[in-house]
């Protein structure tokens, strides 16, 4: 560490990675190509990382393509009890160094990882997210180079303004207040679905001074994989993050029993994080501190519109917000409410957009959407499906087909619901199914209050409308039905330092990643107070006289 210099540094102003298009012919687009190819081409062997040092159990999970199951990309080494402890005990051990950086020199680290990831490996990274994780390369664009790069860049500053934002003084007294990383480790735990959230959950915490236990996906290793390489060119010391592939009982079980935990960042099912909630609150005595717990869950994320909506937009919105990605984003429209007098012609546009979309391996560019990311989500959607052809209350009226003879795919599907209740119209699938919902026009102030409470979830929503009027009616009705509120566009597709994004109810903390609210989470504050001339006897002036 340069402890001699005494520069007072300014953090770059950050702006958005600009999104590449990989129009025929671009440098950008060759270069992708190139990456699948060579990728494709073999087969890592993907370690578990603690302290720097790569550990082989030799007990192996295997990565494989979504869009054909019997490719595998990467095998990798699950942590047992043994390797999950020496993470934990790594990362605190190392807490100390880390934390004896200049906060400048933390930095430097993630602003180098995020030119690395603009230049010299955004091919690699977009060609894992296509290969591994089931990406257009769209899709693996906006998510695993530009959000991640943003979230590095604009973290970074929000570091600087938090520790910047300083107490006022009084005559004579110097008050400022040091924002400590929290006291043991933090146990990051990643979802497949975004490279970008992968990356984000350990180094948000890690900027801030703390030390990390990195527990990926079992269905992404490849990525976070990749981004732990990166990481350790950056020059991110030994320790600081420690990269733990394994069961999530195998490996959370022993975190959240240890002493030392000091907070959790999770991205996952709402199911898991409450399960894990409810073991922090059975240990809490047990702790050296209260562990934070930050956690962005489910969701059952809608599109309402009312008559006076354009209905070309809207049908887009339903699109793309619904099966992008094969919907598996924690943000995708799942749900729709239509009013009557509009719904024969949002039925049509709908029916012929989605009649254009192709379906296929995402190494052929003119595909729209992949397959889903594994077995289990094919068999949960799947039987989604099917219970929406063999029950009362509603029908599938477009797509509906699923095969994983080779990949795992499934059709975009729309399921019309009578009954506003029927199972996929409150319960998340994270897949590409949408169900509607279509109310008689003159129900929309009851409708609006239906949408508030039928879900126990409340992530991402939209409202389409020209007037302005109910628009404006239904963004105060459905104040507390989504975290992230969108007035005539989809419900995707937040941007770093834009749309800060997180929910609540049954959906999560709402701690906002991509804000300095969530990076406030991973430090404790100190209040120091300097005196610079102290009294030297006890009285007051409103003692000398009676």
């Amino acid at each position: 560490m340069n402890l001699a210099n005494n520069a007072v540094i300014s953090i770059p102003e950050p702006i958005n990675e600009p999104i590449l298009e990989y129009a025929p012919g671009s440098s950008e687009k060759k270069a992708l190509k190139a990456a699948l190819t060579e990728m494709a081409g073999k087969e890592l062997d993907i370690p578990i990382i603690i302290a720097g040092k790569e550990i082989r159990t030799g007990n192996l999970g295997k990565a494989v393509m979504p869009h054909d199951h019997q490719h595998v990309l990467a095998t990798y080494h699950k942590a047992g009890p043994k390797e999950v402890q020496m993470a934990i005990d790594a990362a605190v051990d190392a807490q100390k160094m880390w934390q004896s950086f200049r906060w400048e020199e933390r930095c430097a680290i993630f602003l180098k990882t995020a030119e690395l990831l603009a230049t010299k490996y955004r091919a690699l990274i977009n060609a894992g997210a296509m290969l591994a994780g089931g990406k257009t390369a769209f899709q693996a664009e906006i998510d695993a180079a530009c959000e991640f790069i943003d979230f590095l860049r604009f973290n970074v500053r929000y570091a600087q303004e938090i520790y910047e934002r300083q107490p006022i003084s009084s005559p004579g007294i110097w008050n400022y207040v040091q924002h400590r990383p929290l006291e043991g480790f933090v146990f990051a735990v990643t979802p497949f679905n975004f490279t970008a959230i992968a990356g984000n959950l350990p180094t948000a915490p890690a900027i801030m001074g703390n030390t990390v236990v990195w527990k990926p996906a079992s269905s992404l290793v490849y990525t976070p994989y990749l981004i732990m390489q990166i990481l350790e060119e950056s020059g991110l010391p030994p320790g600081v993050i420690n990269f733990v592939p394994g069961a999530g009982a195998d490996v959370g079980d022993i975190c959240l029993a240890d002493p030392r935990l000091s907070g959790v960042h999770f991205t996952g099912s709402t199911r898991v994080f409450q399960s894990m909630w409810k073991t922090i609150g059975t240990n809490i005595a047990n702790y050296k501190s209260y562990p934070r717990i930050v956690g962005e869950t489910g969701g059952k994320d809608f599109v309402f519109a009312h008559a006076s909506a354009d209905v070309k937009p809207l049908a887009t919105a339903l699109v793309r917000g619904s099966f992008e990605y094969q919907g598996q984003k924690c943000s995708a429209a799942s749900r729709a409410y239509i009013p009557r007098s509009i719904w024969p012609a949002v039925e049509t546009e709908m029916k012929g957009q989605l009649a254009r979309i192709k379906m296929g391996n995402p190494v052929d560019f003119t595909n729209f959407m992949g397959a889903v990311i594994d077995k289990a989500a094919f068999d949960t959607i799947s039987e989604y499906i099917d219970y929406a052809k063999n029950n009362d209350g509603a029908e599938v009226i477009m797509g509906g087909k699923c095969d994983d003879s080779v990949g795992y795919f499934i059709e975009p599907t729309v399921i019309l619901a009578s009954d506003p209740h029927f199972k996929t119209m409150v319960e998340e699938i994270f897949g590409p199914v949408l169900t509607i919902f279509v109310y008689d026009d003159e129900k929309f102030e009851e409708t609006l209050d239906l949408c508030d409470t039928s879900s126990m979830y409340a992530l991402t929503g939209a409202i389409f409308g020209k007037d302005r009027r109910a628009v404006s009616f239904a963004t105060g009705k459905l104040e507390h039905a989504a975290g992230n509120f969108y007035i005539n566009d989809k419900p995707t597709g937040a941007v770093v330092g834009q749309q800060p994004f997180g929910g609540g109810r049954a959906s999560g903390t709402n701690d906002k990643a991509g804000s300095q609210a969530n990076l406030m989470r991973w430090v404790s504050t100190r209040t120091i107070k300097e005196t610079f001339v102290p009294a030297t006897d006890f009285p007051y002036p409103f003692m000398d006289e009676e």
